[in-house]
């Protein structure tokens, strides 16, 4: 029978916490008793494992280090929810270990889905340990509303009971937004002084405020929306303000960073970051610089609750001076433009490498001062009017060259206190003309006005974006000019924040030095174009630098350079046959070069690219090393410039000497062999020159020819030896063929008498197993007939016993007439009288002894019938 299937059964688990531990391990997966004990603490953080898991062994060592600092206030309970026979394997179902589910009493669970850290545990345990922050005085609003994160206040009166009505519900919406973000980028906050929650216009108890720092600020609307926890926190994640966002990978196959780079141009800034950290100053300079960024409206309506809170403790804006505050705002307002777009002129003369850019914006008069809630923003038909009068007035900025910026102001045809502001410069499309213009221009702080339109005074008129700085900082304004840009520009960016102690990998995949012990870096990534620039390391992250990072790409013609990322494996040798190329050295290996260049774009995974490996090594080793260089580069990891990109692999470029920028590719219909390789360069390499040739270069082509020459005779020797060389290995090979051909015909006749032999061993053995069957089968008869002779001895013991009990019966029989005679005897001599009683007896002895005659014979016939 087939054996049945054996199943060894699993292990019983055993501690996967040591047993000093703050952490309760249940490692049997006794989910009912976590339960259990979930009913007596007010913050329970579970930990959900499975103890082959490699991340679950790394995270243990976070969780207890964690433990350690809040195991006073937060039961730490870990589950092995792996164990077969445990309650958590068989009522959860996770797809990837290690879980953490935090509860507060009742509510939960809360995933936390961030990096396995004990800081960043740390801080999420703690966010749901106090989901609130409780404002009590004017200094510590401030701090609240001056922290970037978005902000979400509740005002409740205190007075009339512990838990006014609301209070609750407030609470239950900041644990649910920490439930559905576990980034807990929203901060919430309980203002419990009426007149604290008077500075941000709240006056009824139970009134929830958004604060935003660019866009208006928003109150919950109570009487459109029913006021629940899931309601309260779905508004304030819909119009919350992100201004910069953390991005934080989990480690495995994600969607993350294409999602947000696909949003549009993005810029990477990596920081060390430690989230309990209680300041965090260079966090604070970026947030202001993306504050900056993305002000795009600079009115005071505009101006967030924050600058309105700091007016009265600021010494700037005493109220023993007006006039002055006045002034400086007044002033301040001109140079703010609350839209503006950039306009190309037409080209109205013959040389088209020169245009005109111009910036426009619109203004608002210095003498009207419209409501706060009512200003407009970048209008319509505000935008409309502005462009129609540029258009009308447009001969006017037309010149040909110009270094200076032309600025001029025109009415509104809508409104008597609005005007329009164009500035105007010429660009040279060519970089690198514009690159020189472009350094004169932004260094020359003098402006030219032009003589029509509406004329005001300098300090009335708006330069251009990159010169605008020279009037705030002229003015004593606290601001930069990058201010708003992100509206004023087509090449918007999007900020993100990375933390380099964890995510250091990605900084270095995008040019980071590994040397950098700060760990701070920034880099533009645009996935549309393809390119990414990055800030030079040598200066630090500070504000500033981000500002003109910032700004440099923003301008029409960026003078940023792409950065290109090479091969750091690639080590070069100096006899290498063919020359390995890297971005670093592109430029110089092809167009620096005095050579002719033959280059092949290949990668690593194109398994055809590595098949032409020998056609291109015999290929450099045929053409002259002083005259002509093989290479190629692994475009997977080397970055190209745009215009020498390629989407087929593999691609050959051939680079002539002296006209390096008119590089052939080679056909793709032709295959890539030897002799089509030469019989291409020879072609393109010996295209005659624009330029006459002279005696020089008729001396020059006789050297380079003689070289050729001498060249392939060298080459003609080495292939006559190899040729011998070959000729040699070709009669040894013949040697060992024949000696092979002799020792197979001695294997075949070996082989014809082992098969000889083996057909008379089977014959023998069919007779063998012939014989066998016969006498097997006489052996068969004989037993049968024994077993005959067996059953027959059987009977004959039988019926000799039977005979043996006949012999005892008649030895018996006679026995007894041999007491009846003797009777007999006694009897004749007691009575001589009775005749006729001896007579009677006598006749009765006679017929019992006929009786017992006739009773032997019948018995000896039968016994003779037996036999």
């Amino acid at each position: 029978s087939r054996a049945k299937d054996v199943t060894m059964p699993a292990k019983l688990p055993v501690n996967f916490f040591s047993t000093r531990s703050p952490v309760i391990d249940l490692f049997r997966g006794q989910l009912d008793y976590a339960e259990h004990l979930r009913q007596d603490s007010e913050i329970v953080l579970y930990f959900f494992y499975a103890p082959w898991c490699g991340q679950s062994i790394a995270a243990r060592e976070e969780i207890e280090h964690v433990a350690s600092r809040l195991s006073d206030q937060v039961l730490f309970v870990a589950v092995n929810c792996w164990w077969n026979q445990g309650k958590c394997r068989k009522q959860k179902h996770f797809f990837y270990f290690p879980v953490i589910h935090l509860y507060h009493r009742s509510f939960g669970p809360i995933e936390y889905k961030g990096p396995m850290s004990a800081v960043y545990i740390e801080k999420f345990v703690r966010r749901v340990m106090t989901p609130l922050l409780y404002i009590s005085s004017r200094s510590k609003l401030l701090d609240f509303l001056s922290n970037y994160e978005p902000g979400v206040l509740g005002y409740f009166e205190f007075n009339a009971s512990p838990q006014p009505p609301g209070y609750l519900t407030f609470f239950t919406s900041a644990l649910h937004s920490l439930k559905k973000d576990y980034l807990g980028t929203i901060r919430f906050g309980v203002i419990t002084n009426k007149h604290v929650a008077e500075e941000i216009s709240l006056v009824r108890s139970g009134s929830v405020y958004l604060h935003r720092h660019v866009n208006t600020s928003l109150i919950y609307p109570n009487d459109i929306m029913n006021c629940t926890a899931e309601n309260i926190c779905k508004w304030a994640l819909e119009n919350r303000e992100v201004l910069i966002r953390w991005l934080r990978p989990h480690g495995g196959k994600s969607l993350l960073l294409n999602n947000e780079l696909k949003k549009g141009p993005a810029l990477l800034i990596f920081l060390p970051y430690n989230p309990l950290a209680e300041i965090h100053p260079l966090l604070d300079e970026i947030t202001k610089v993306a504050l900056e960024y993305h002000n795009c409206n600079k009115s005071q309506a505009a101006e967030p609750d924050l600058q309105h809170l700091g007016d009265s403790d600021s010494p700037a804006f005493d109220s023993s001076v007006p006039d002055a505050h006045m002034k400086l705002s007044e002033t301040f307002s001109i140079t703010k433009s609350p839209c503006c777009n950039t306009v190309v002129l037409p080209q109205w003369h013959s040389i088209s490498r020169t245009h005109n850019v111009c910036e426009l914006c619109i203004n608002q008069t210095l003498g009207v001062k419209p409501n706060k809630v009512h200003v407009p923003h970048c209008n319509f038909l505000e935008i409309e009017a502005a462009l129609d009068s540029f258009y009308l007035q447009e001969h006017t900025f037309f010149q040909v060259i110009s270094n200076t910026i032309e600025c001029s102001n025109f009415l509104s045809f809508y409104s008597p206190f609005s005007y329009y502001t164009a500035c105007c410069r010429t660009v040279n499309r060519h970089f690198l003309s514009f690159i020189s213009s472009e350094k004169t221009i932004f260094q020359t702080p003098k402006v030219a006005f032009s003589s029509h339109g509406k004329k005001d005074n300098t300090q009335h008129s708006i330069p251009h974006i990159e010169d605008r700085n020279w009037f705030i900082s002229d003015l004593h304004i606290s601001g930069t000019n990058i201010t708003g840009l992100s509206c004023r520009t087509n090449k918007t960016l999007n900020l993100y924040l990375l933390d380099s102690n964890l995510f250091w990998i990605y900084a270095e995949r995008l040019g980071a030095s590994r040397s950098n012990h700060l760990k701070e870096f920034a880099a533009i990534v645009d996935l549309k174009e393809e390119v990414h620039y990055v800030l030079d390391q040598n200066q630090s992250l500070a504000g500033s630098a981000l500002e003109d990072f910032i700004k440099n790409f923003s301008i029409l013609y960026s003078p940023l350079k792409r950065h290109l990322v090479d091969d750091p494996s690639v080590h070069f040798h100096e006899q290498r046959v063919i020359t390995e190329v890297t971005t670093n050295t592109f430029h110089e290996t092809v167009f620096l070069s005095d050579k002719n260049v033959l280059l092949l774009y290949y990668a690593q995974w194109c398994g055809f690219c590595a098949s032409l490996n020998h056609i291109f090594i015999q290929l450099a080793r045929l053409l002259p090393p002083d005259n002509f260089t093989v290479a190629r580069i692994d475009i997977t990891r080397n970055d190209l410039p745009w215009e020498f990109m390629t989407d087929h692999l593999p691609t050959i470029l051939f680079f002539p000497h002296q006209r390096k920028e008119q590089s052939v590719k080679f056909p793709e219909d032709f295959s890539v062999n030897l002799p089509n390789l030469l019989k291409f360069i020879l072609h393109h390499s010996s295209l005659s020159s624009s330029e006459p040739c002279t005696k020089e270069c008729l001396h020059k082509e006789t050297v380079l020819q003689q070289g050729h020459i001498s060249h392939l005779e060298r080459e003609i020797q080495k292939l006559r030896s190899e040729i011998s060389a070959l000729h040699q290995a070709h009669d040894q090979l013949e040697a060992r063929l024949s000696e092979a051909r002799r020792e197979e015909h001695r294997l075949q006749q070996q082989k014809h008498t082992l098969e000889k032999q083996h057909k008379t061993l089977q014959l023998h053995s069919e007779q063998l197993q012939a014989t066998y069957d016969q006498k097997n089968q006489e052996l068969l008869e004989m037993a049968e007939k024994l077993q005959e002779l067996a059953d027959a001895s059987e009977n004959l013991l039988k019926e000799n016993t039977l005979l043996r009990i006949l012999v005892a019966s008649r030895e018996g029989k006679l026995q007894s007439k041999d007491e009846i005679k003797e009777s007999l005897q006694s009897e004749q001599t007691l009575s001589e009288n009775s005749d006729i009683s001896v007579s009677a007896a006598i006749a009765t002895l006679d017929e019992k002894r006929i009786g017992n005659t006739d009773t032997i014979e019948t018995e000896h016939s039968s016994g003779n019938r037996t036999e």
